[in-house]
């Protein structure tokens, strides 16, 4: 199940998609199943579930305290693809967004292997490069699963092109430059960024730009949807859950409160899409 279906139906929508993220075994395995079909139901189109790692040095304390959460509760890879079943029986395309490590000790190619058969859209992986990522690019193609490759405003051209042509699904535009998180303003380096991608990817690919930049509302989610195929949201979808503490009923209500708020945004936006 690619996330191909998802933005085309957005954009004969006239809208940007709603791509959110939760870590998977937070706050344990089943609460990340409630919370993503809570997700689901409220407005997300594509899901990123986070494979909990114990390094994440390119994420913010938010996501890294839900990661924590969920290790010292002893999630593991085999949870979180149950949790990708979970979620994509749903009919969403899912994705597993991870640091690398944990893939190659699980086996290259038993990870695709094993995502393929959960129903599993594809990975994104934040810290490989497609010049890095033979192993990855030659198990997804045999998969045929989606390659989500990250682009920033540091990349250079050559770069931008060379990971656009090798990205499937839709390409990672990671619009603030540092670790991730929610923020109040959005970043002024996301729409050029996302023009790059647009004109250095191959002639006649189409391929959708999501951006990820902390977006934590609605208002801003708009913001990004003038100009984006996709509007990524991950810190903000946590920070809800991590602020319900025990009250899981009181966290999956605000949970949907937000979603709403965000589907609602990305539909004010001005049409994401070339």
């Amino acid at each position: 199940m690619s996330t191909t279906p998802a933005f085309e139906r957005a954009r004969s929508e006239g809208r940007a998609a709603l791509i959110g993220y939760l870590p998977a075994g937070f706050p344990d395995v089943p609460g990340a199943v409630d919370a993503l079909h809570v997700m689901v139901d409220a407005g997300c189109d594509v899901i990123e579930i986070g494979l909990p790692y114990s390094d994440p040095v390119m994420d913010g304390p938010t996501i890294q305290a839900a990661a924590q959460q969920a290790l010292d509760a002893g999630c593991r890879t085999t949870d979180v693809l149950r949790t990708v079943e979970a979620v994509a029986a749903t009919g969403t395309p899912t994705l597993v967004m991870t640091y690398w490590n944990p893939v190659e000790r699980y086996g290259v190619e038993r990870f695709a292997a094993d995502l393929a058969s959960a129903g599993g859209a594809g990975l994104i992986t934040p810290d490989i490069t497609p010049d890095a990522g033979e192993a990855w690019i030659a198990a997804a193609d045999a998969h045929d699963l989606d390659k989500v490759f990250l682009v920033a405003p540091s990349s250079t051209d050559e770069r931008v092109a060379m990971t656009t042509a090798a990205s499937r699904g839709f390409v990672y535009a990671t619009a603030v430059m540092g670790v991730t998180g929610a923020r109040t303003t959005t970043s002024d380096l996301a729409g050029p960024l996302v023009t790059r991608a647009r004109a250095l990817q191959p002639k006649d690919a189409h391929l959708p730009v999501g951006v990820g930049l902390g977006v934590s509302n609605g208002d801003q989610a708009a913001v990004v949807a003038a100009y984006a195929d996709g509007v990524i949201v991950g810190s903000a979808f946590v920070r809800t859950l991590l602020d319900a503490g025990t009250d899981r009923a009181a966290g999956l209500a605000a949970l949907r409160t937000l979603t709403e708020d965000l589907a609602a945004g990305v539909r004010r936006g001005d049409a994401g899409g070339a």
